[in-house]
């Protein structure tokens, strides 16, 4: 996933590994995570299956810039018009199970998830919030429009997951 999440990055331009993980901690991050670890292979892998071309700069910092080559964007258009899946959520496949923990280990992990939950719907608000500045200045804003969808669907869902969190920690009925 970081390999086709990189390529739709580069979809905007040639760009740094740096830029790469940039973009992507500002727009996709709650949905994927992306290390450096995880990048500077998968940018490797990418560049040897011809989807991208590594440029050198030569400059001080000697970092390379990655650009999307015809293959590689051919490659994404593709995987983009597949259908949709929906995405495994390994977390709820634990907590079906969690009758068999002890009641103080279930309600620290339950209150801990639901803390790294309230921090992605701060870093999601943050992000509107600048996305709604932005979009003012733009002329064509209905070229955002899958980008926009995305990012609210994203805030609709980690509240809802929060609050699905809180009725847990309440032991609330459903």
């Amino acid at each position: 996933m970081v390999e086709t999440v990189s390529l739709g990055i580069l979809m905007q331009g040639k760009m740094s590994g740096y830029d790469i993980k940039k973009i992507a901690e500002q727009s996709v991050s709650l949905f994927i995570k992306m290390s450096y670890g995880s990048l500077y292979p998968a940018l490797k892998r990418l560049v040897s299956a011809g989807h991208l071309i590594e440029e050198e700069t030569n400059d001080s910092k000697n970092k390379k810039l990655y650009a999307i080559t015809e293959q590689g964007r051919s490659y994404f258009m593709n995987w983009l018009r597949e259908p949709l899946q929906a995405n495994k959520r390994e977390h709820l496949l634990k907590l079906f199970f969690y009758d068999y923990l002890d009641e103080s280990t279930r309600l620290q992990n339950l209150q801990a998830f639901q803390h790294t939950l309230r921090s992605g719907i701060a870093q999601m608000e943050a992000v509107q919030g600048i996305v709604s500045k932005e979009l003012e200045q733009i002329p064509n804003k209905d070229d955002y429009y899958y980008r926009v969808s995305v990012m609210h669907y994203g805030l609709q869902f980690f509240r809802m997951e929060h609050d699905f969190f809180s009725k847990m920690i309440e032991k609330g009925e459903w």
